[in-house]
């Protein structure tokens, strides 16, 4: 069968879903297809089950920190339990997604799309014509490229474990492994995440990350940096991987080996080239419109895209990028200047705008300031005893240009930080003297992080 569309979207994650929805509300004939179940990796194998996870994972955190200070008991995980209520959060939404994109008068499909035309994709018998094809199909394990690579459990799988190994090994310092790590972690397997380079959590300030590792160490996780893979190979007892330098290699034990070492636009089989669709070493090449440099019917949105931060928030924002310049002509560009983001381990780490290392790189005078908020009884009454804060300010202004934080609710009070730097907001815009914010909580310790910096 041959339809023709006005947008036709391959993928119906958050990105996907959104663009579909709003140029079917628009009035377009819309189509969207999806080669896996509907709803993308956040809804079903990324941000809603890992936070079910991560939840468990910090009442085990708070009730053990609280332990003699009138606390007793200890609290433990009941995997194959937690794993069931996980999939009560999963398991209805494809089929939801689909409902809802029907009401709305949206064509469904199922099978991988490929293009045989700048306006043409084919779907199983099904050939789509299209004003506008958007290619929304997410992002993949990045290939390991090493001999055992086959052995290696991707990221995706951990939601579906129905028991946990004794021992785990995590490939990569990214977001993945630490925050798998640490639920792993609490519940009672060996854990231990390699890194290829110096440096894990590359993208975050390090001496809030240091804080982490100290933090991912206490609770007995094995932090190695400077271990390349080399391989993993299948023994009697589990699996043996290697990892290290040559001439300093070791070996690691394990009865599961994790794939967290990053994700690459998920494109292969689309044959781009037969849809006149130029790619380069990051992917497709598009430009500040998220549209393709070689074929304007395409354009690029969520983690596809060659610049995407990989976050669900971004991918939402590319998503309303896109609508707007399909429906208005390529009115709207991607700024990804102020994009918050949060590692959810037990304690949290978060981050918006600029690293000192950043702005010294772009000769922005600025002020530096650090501490420890661990004694302000917002985290002593809670036993967090990991929480730190660095800020960066502008020498002359005061603009808040950065915020680095680890401890109880970062991932919340950092959206704060992140107002602040898109609105060009001072220290002094953030004193008791301009909001009086809530008390007790962790966004009013936000006046004692940036008191020293107000301006007498």
């Amino acid at each position: 069968m041959e339809r023709e569309y006005d947008v036709v979207v391959i993928g119906t994650g958050v990105a996907g879903s959104d663009i579909a929805w709003h140029c079917g509300d628009a009035g377009m004939e819309v189509a969207i297809t999806d080669q896996q179940d509907y709803g993308g990796t956040c809804a079903l194998r990324g941000c809603v089950p890992k936070k079910v996870l991560v939840g468990a994972a910090e009442v085990v955190a708070r009730a053990h920190d609280q332990q003699g200070n009138g606390i007793r008991g200890e609290v433990s995980i009941d995997w194959p339990r937690l794993v069931a209520f996980e999939h009560t959060f999963t398991d209805p939404v494809p089929r939801r997604k689909e409902e809802r994109f029907r009401k709305v008068g949206v064509h469904t499909y199922r099978g991988p799309a490929r293009f045989t035309g700048p306006n043409r994709v084919v779907i199983g018998g099904d050939t789509l014509t299209a004003r506008y094809i958007v290619i929304a199909t997410g992002a993949r394990p990045r290939p390991l490229g090493v001999p055992g690579a086959d052995l290696v459990t991707p990221s995706d799988d951990f939601f579906t474990l129905e028991t946990l190994p004794d021992r785990i090994v995590f490939i990569g310092g990214g977001y993945i492994s630490f925050e798998f790590a640490h639920v792993a972690a609490r519940a009672g397997s060996s854990t231990t995440i390699l890194q290829r380079s110096g440096r894990v959590l590359g993208k975050f300030d390090p001496d809030i990350v240091g804080r982490l590792v100290l933090a991912s160490e206490e609770l007995g996780i094995d932090v190695q940096v400077n271990m390349p893979l080399v391989s993993i190979e299948k023994k009697a007892t589990g699996l043996s991987v290697r990892a290290g330098k040559e001439g300093n290699e070791k070996i690691f034990e394990a009865d599961m080996v994790v794939h967290g070492a990053g994700r690459v636009s998920a494109i292969e089989g689309l044959d781009l080239a037969a849809g006149k669709i130029e790619t380069d070493r990051r992917g497709i090449a598009v430009n500040e419109y998220l549209q393709s440099t070689s074929n304007p019917a395409v354009y690029v949105a969520g983690d596809a895209t060659p610049t995407s931060a990989q976050l669900t928030p971004v991918a939402v924002m590319d998503a309303h990028i896109v609508v707007d310049n399909i429906r208005n002509g390529n009115a709207r560009v991607a700024d990804y200047s102020v994009v918050p983001s949060a590692v959810f381990t037990t304690p949290p780490l978060a981050s918006v705008g600029l690293t000192e290392e950043a702005a010294k790189e772009r000769g922005i005078p600025c002020i530096v300031h650090a501490g420890d908020l661990s004694a302000r009884f917002t985290n002593r009454s809670i036993g967090e005893k990991h929480s730190r804060y660095k800020l960066l300010i502008e020498s002359d202004s005061h603009r808040i240009l950065g915020a680095h934080l680890i401890g109880h609710h970062a991932e919340e009070v950092i959206n704060v930080f992140a107002l602040a730097i898109r609105h060009n907001l001072t220290a002094d815009d953030l004193t008791l003297d301009a909001i009086p914010w809530a008390y007790p909580s962790n966004t009013y310790d936000i006046i004692h992080m940036v008191h020293p910096l107000v301006r007498k």
